[in-house]
């Protein structure tokens, strides 16, 4: 996709990164790229993935969720401190993701038919159909990631892991403070 459009770009003789839509949509694709590293394995070409059995396309946050969450030996405080950023790196992706979506929509506009887009054109008002369903979508999605209630509760294992790992992890005892 972005190749596409640099090419498009070329060939029309646009520049290269000067709008805003470009520069937003260029950091979203950059943090989704540090996100899943573009669905490629942590190997060289043609070699295994983790392991020689398999090759199994791993990103960084394959391995930080699993230094931090499923291996034991991290403790409850570095787990503290990586789930905001997860959850702030998330959030923001998909912000920028509207956020260039709405920009690229603008820019087309304004190319295509600025001087008819006051008139109430059809396309002016598919976009602008187009952009408030994609607001309300991010507003929806935002709504729901900030109410406590719609979060998945712990399962007993989960609380059971938590306090094992609580103890191997911090050197506490199960049985501290709770008699």
């Amino acid at each position: 996709g972005i190749i596409a459009v640099f090419e498009s770009h070329r060939a029309k003789g646009i520049p290269d990164m000067y709008s805003l839509h470009s520069w937003c949509g260029m950091a979203t694709f950059v943090l989704y790229l540090l996100q899943v590293r573009g669905g490629k394995p942590l190997s060289p070409p043609g070699g295994k993935g983790l392991c020689s059995a398999c090759d199994i396309p791993v990103s960084p946050q394959w391995f930080l969720g699993c230094g931090f969450f499923l291996f034991p030996g991290a403790s409850f405080s570095l787990r503290g401190w990586y789930k905001p950023q997860h959850i702030f790196f998330g959030i923001a992706l998909f912000i920028l993701s509207i956020t260039s979506c709405l920009l690229g929509i603008t820019e087309m506009l304004l190319f295509k038919i600025s001087d008819s887009y006051s008139h109430f054109v059809p396309e002016g008002i598919l976009a602008n159909t187009l952009g408030v369903l994609l607001v309300a979508f991010g507003l929806v999605v935002g709504y729901v990631l900030t109410r406590e209630e719609w979060k998945r509760p712990p399962l007993a294992e989960e609380l059971a892991l938590s306090m094992d790992f609580k103890t191997l992890t911090e050197g506490e005892s199960p049985g501290d403070g709770s008699q």
